[in-house]
């Protein structure tokens, strides 16, 4: 009976003895994400362009059993900073178990005036994406262990932004930031039916309406609206996902894109 039941579900949501690589884990919803890893018992590797923030971020999370948390320079639009920084962390660590794809760099202009180089740079994010992807993918495979790839997407990977809640406040929501999420969000299928062979299990993790603190007023009063909850969501509240994510307690989940936005997509 003991076989069939299982692992406890305490055994199955620990991450000792792991470490996990999240990239732009300095960020507004990285640095949740990593310290629930960590609090979960997971070494972190703490990926930044800014190699100071992320030593500084690093410093900031939840001692674990396994080793200090370490920092590493990683821009997801340079293919060989991605390579070197990847390196970098296997050799600090000496394992790789875990990837966060969650570094963004950002594209504010609309479709009114966005340049065909502008969106073409924004898509390069799913590039950077599928190359540390890879790397780990490679990584595991030699090592002969599972593996567990989360990408970040967005609920406007998934439909369409409200143009009267940008409207009279600033540019819309990007068409290129829909584009890139709706192509993350495939990307995590595709990898994940390709490399289940591997035990490399990729998932895509979907935030809502999670905000900055410098959103304007007007602009958080006309999401909130939309919101079936009617609030915005707290990056804490992404903690539970992650974790679930990336340990054994998602052991049968793969290709699946998991999607934390107060109901906003229900509609």
């Amino acid at each position: 009976m003991a076989e069939k039941i299982g692992p406890t579900v305490q055994q199955l949501f620990d991450l000792s003895g792991r470490v996990a690589l999240v990239s732009g884990a300095s960020g507004h919803l990285g640095f949740a994400m990593a310290y629930a890893l960590a609090e979960a018992g997971a070494r972190v590797v703490v990926s930044s362009r800014d190699l100071e923030r992320a030593k500084q971020t690093a410093c900031t999370l939840p001692e674990v059993s396994n080793g200090n948390h370490v920092a590493v320079t990683i821009d997801q639009l340079d293919e060989s900073s991605i390579k070197c920084g990847f390196d970098e962390a296997v050799e600090k660590t000496g394992q790789i178990d875990v990837l966060v794809n969650n570094a963004h760099a950002a594209l504010f202009a609309d479709w009114r005036s966005v340049t065909g180089e502008a969106f073409t740079k924004q898509l390069a994010n799913t590039t950077g994406y599928f190359l540390l992807s890879r790397l780990l993918r490679d990584h595991i495979v030699e090592r002969g262990t599972f593996g567990s790839i989360i990408m970040l997407g967005s609920m406007y990977g998934q439909v369409a932004s409200y143009p009267d809640i940008y409207e009279g406040i600033g540019a819309a929501s990007p068409a290129a930031y829909h584009a890139l999420k709706g192509g993350i969000i495939h990307l995590a299928r595709h990898l994940a039916v390709y490399w289940a062979k591997d035990r490399v299990r990729v998932n895509c993790l979907s935030p809502g309406p999670f905000p900055t603190t410098d959103l304007p007023k007007e602009l958080e009063k006309r999401l909130m609206r939309k919101s079936p909850m009617g609030r915005l969501g707290q990056p804490y509240e992404l903690k539970g996902a992650i974790v679930f994510l990336a340990s054994d307690a998602s052991s049968y989940v793969t290709g699946q894109n998991l999607t934390v936005d107060g109901g906003w997509t229900a509609w």
